[in-house]
């Protein structure tokens, strides 16, 4: 990643929602196994340029956040890919932990079966309840597949 990121081109490449967000899939940058989804505004982008870690924007919060800031379960980035439409970028990062709030490597966990059943498929890595605690001082759980 770039030490200076005032200037990207990829900024004005990117097709922004009407709020200024766009859509950023996290992948395994080992396995391939898609982790999560989550929406990024520009400080978002610029904060994950910065650091080497992704950083993204919660829609209902309002407010930007740290992958792992509560949790510890951070992601390394190792590549920032953007699509051909410029609309979605493609995170390949390195998990530390589970990238799901709900304490499961992926957030999708669930598969659909024919008849519209939700069936998990995956392990828990780690107890969720145990490390978002609430407590006067946090705010809620954050929407799936987000603050991990």
């Amino acid at each position: 990643m770039p030490p200076e990121v005032s200037e990207l081109p990829l900024l004005s490449k990117l097709k922004w929602t009407a709020d200024g967000l766009v859509p950023a899939i996290v992948q395994d940058s080992a396995s391939g196994e898609v982790l999560m989804l989550a929406w990024m505004d520009e400080s978002a982008v610029r904060r994950t340029l910065e650091s080497g870690q992704t950083h993204f924007y919660s829609r209902s919060r309002q407010s930007s956040w740290h992958k792992g800031g509560t949790s510890g379960h951070v992601q390394y980035v190792e590549s920032i890919r953007l699509d051909c439409d410029g609309d979605v970028l493609l995170i390949r990062a390195r998990q530390v932990g589970g990238a799901c709030h709900e304490g499961y490597r992926s957030c999708f966990f669930r598969e659909v079966a024919e008849d519209g059943s939700l069936a998990v498929i995956a392990t828990p890595v780690f107890d969720a309840e145990g490390v978002y605690k609430t407590t006067p001082a946090r705010t809620p759980l954050p929407e799936a597949g987000s603050e991990g």
